[in-house]
């Protein structure tokens, strides 16, 4: 048999791949790469886990057929726009809707009807979701559906609002828009993408009515302004990145943010750490779902909250 011109090159260029990969965990450009992304984008990279961090880094230097980190930080100074591509690496903005279904089964079943229960007792019937580190918005508008399923025409009878935070601002204007692909939809019933969705072309369209109960907003988690008065806050898949006391903190951020006898979800992979592992009460582990702990005593909710599970 003759040769095979498209073999050779294509062992030529995994090589060449996996030199450059040796090459760069011995590159001292690293340190000054950091310190230069930090200046520049007010992105600490000293918050996150080196070994994921070097990796998404890689991933733009191989992209951009940049050889080491001196090279790819010239590239920076000749090409500002790159830095987008860098965040948007950076933070793995992976999301689709209805991620994880067991999850939203339950928030669904039990914690949004006893959230409307109890703000339907208020002066103020205010509900306040968080949804942190939001990506393109995917999750937070899985929690408008799920509120206007529970909630019916009795929507319209609560000050509700949805609040989509991210550092990546690409993906944030990709929430605004409320616009999506097939892939992202694979976890809906054809019911709901039919009743919340306006098919265009190969996209489809959010509905006015779930849009208006959104707010997306750039955010940084570790030194961004505290948000406050939730009743329920989703943080999934995002501070397994960071380092384990900026975890610890955040975890204590977020008891901090939420309302007493509020619920806070996190990522499967993830767990509570630090001050946040005794005052977060479980209220289904499997899930990653917990309760600010309350006093039963004062406000009487502990008893009615076991009911809707």
């Amino acid at each position: 048999m003759g040769n095979d011109p498209v073999k050779k090159a294509s062992a030529s260029d995994v090589n060449k791949e996996m030199k450059i990969a040796r090459d760069l965990d011995k590159d001292p450009g690293f340190e000054l790469l950091k310190r230069v992304i930090t200046r520049n984008t007010g992105f600490n990279c000293e918050h996150y886990k080196e070994a994921h961090f070097r990796r998404r880094i890689n991933v733009r230097v191989r992209a951009t057929n940049s050889e080491n980190y001196e090279a790819y930080l010239k590239l920076l100074k000749r090409d500002p726009q790159e830095y987008e591509s860098l965040i948007e690496a950076l933070t793995v903005n992976v999301s689709e809707f209805f991620r994880n279904p067991e999850t939203f089964s339950i928030i669904e079943k039990e914690i949004i009807p006893y959230i409307v229960k109890y703000r339907s007792e208020s002066l103020i019937r205010s509900i306040r979701i968080w949804s942190a580190g939001c990506a393109a918005g995917e999750e937070a508008y899985s929690l408008a559906i799920l509120l206007h399923r529970v909630l019916k025409t009795d929507i319209n009878n609560y000050r509700i609002r949805i609040i989509g935070t991210d550092i990546d601002t690409q993906c944030l204007e990709k929430a605004k828009k409320g616009i999506y692909h097939e892939n992202s939809l694979k976890n809906l019933d054809p019911n709901i993408k039919e009743r919340y969705f306006l098919k265009q072309g190969d996209s489809y369209q959010i509905i006015d009515k779930l849009k208006s109960l959104m707010q997306f907003k750039r955010h940084d988690l570790i030194s961004g302004s505290r948000n406050s008065h939730f009743d329920l806050i989703i943080c999934r898949n995002v501070m397994i990145y960071f380092k384990k006391e900026i975890q610890e903190q955040l975890q204590f951020n977020f008891y901090q943010s939420l309302e007493k006898g509020g619920f806070f979800v996190i990522g499967k992979s993830e767990t509570l750490l630090g001050a946040a592992s005794s005052l977060f009460r479980p209220y289904n582990t499997r899930e990653r779902l917990y309760v600010k702990e309350i006093s039963r005593d004062i406000y009487g909710r502990d008893r009615e909250l076991q009911e809707f599970k």
